[in-house]
């Protein structure tokens, strides 16, 4: 099966969990900016959590999809509708006819993932799908998605392929699509509370003053941020003194403070190694929905021990693996 791109929408891009030890080479990791949701996509329509999906930046993508295909959103809410009626998110949806599935500007959050049951069929390079913009490769011909573009669908594993026999059995009609009454619990991302950070590398070289500021006031996501790093807007951070720092490994959710003291935090497309003093960095588990703020809203952050980022950390993966196993479950009860 194939899909055809009508409109390609702001930034759309075939991103997985990322391209894993080639840094050392000067290779970018690159990957979905909310882990979380692209994973999460992936279990709904019966895919590896690992499997690439198309990630959808602010205002998403138009495609024509054919009959039988087997599709789950999760993330950002675009919008999203097949012949005028509403698409849900966060459950797999089956298409019953060939249909127009357009995605317009997000109405919550920032970032929308559609994965496929079977996968989006590219190759795989240096253990990855993801799309590595500024090496061109990757993802779809290395690139953001245009109109025009033909994706190819994988295989879907035997499981959604009996799924696809039964929905419509059970919960289908005469219209265009069809999926199941109920949905997994993902909105979680849009939870607008603080940002939790551990101390960074450098912490101590920033007065107590500029500490204070960071940890109580306010910044704001600047215009100029992308997927490589939010620039932020706030107080100016001061160093103690002015030391020189040799560059070292940074990491999704490193925050960086350059010399005009405003803070940057790296993202996805970070570069591999970076020589501006580290004030904080982001707890993984936070990282989800850091990645679904949008421009020029605001962040508030609390500081957090290790062992309670650790903790964080393993509570999100023991809820995402426990909901691969009930959407398992529910997957194998509809033609049960």
């Amino acid at each position: 099966m194939n899909i055809l791109v009508k409109k390609s929408g702001l930034m759309s891009t075939l991103q997985d969990l990322g391209r894993i030890g080639y840094q050392k080479y000067g290779v970018l990791v690159n990957g979905a900016m909310d882990s979380f949701s692209s994973r999460l996509a992936n279990i709904l329509v019966g895919n590896k959590q690992a499997e690439a999906a198309l990630e959808m930046t602010m205002l998403g993508s138009t495609m024509q999809l054919p009959a039988g295909i087997i599709f789950a959103l999760t993330g950002a809410d675009l919008g999203a509708t097949i012949d005028g009626q509403p698409v849900p998110s966060f459950r797999p949806v089956c298409v019953t006819r060939d249909c127009l599935l357009m995605c317009g500007f997000a109405k919550q959050g920032c970032r929308g993932y559609f994965a496929v049951a079977g996968g989006f069929d590219v190759p795989i390079i240096m253990g990855s799908k993801s799309t590595y913009l500024r090496a061109k490769i990757g993802g779809f011909d290395g690139r953001a998605l245009a109109a025009g573009d033909v994706l190819k669908v994988g295989t879907p594993a035997p499981t959604m392929q009996l799924f696809v026999q039964q929905i419509m059995r059970k919960y289908g009609a005469n219209a265009a699509f069809a999926t199941v009454p109920w949905y997994a619990p993902g909105t979680f991302i849009f939870d607008d509370n603080v940002i939790r950070i551990t101390r960074g590398q450098q912490y101590a070289w920033f007065t107590e003053e500029s500490i204070n500021n960071f940890l109580n006031e306010p910044y704001s996501i600047a215009l100029q941020s992308d997927r490589m790093g939010y620039r932020l807007e706030g107080e100016a951070l001061q160093y103690k003194e002015k030391r020189e720092l040799v560059s070292e490994p940074v990491t999704f959710g490193s925050i960086q403070v350059p010399a005009d003291g405003n803070p940057i935090i790296l993202l996805a497309d970070r570069q591999t190694a970076g020589g501006y003093p580290k004030i904080a960095q982001v707890v993984c588990a936070d990282l989800p929905r850091l990645a679904q703020r949008k421009p020029k809203t605001s962040l508030h952050f609390q500081q957090v021990s290790l062992a309670e980022a650790e903790r964080l950390y393993l509570q999100q993966e023991k809820f995402i693996n426990k909901l691969a196993v009930v959407i398992q479950q529910k997957l194998t009860e509809v033609y049960n």
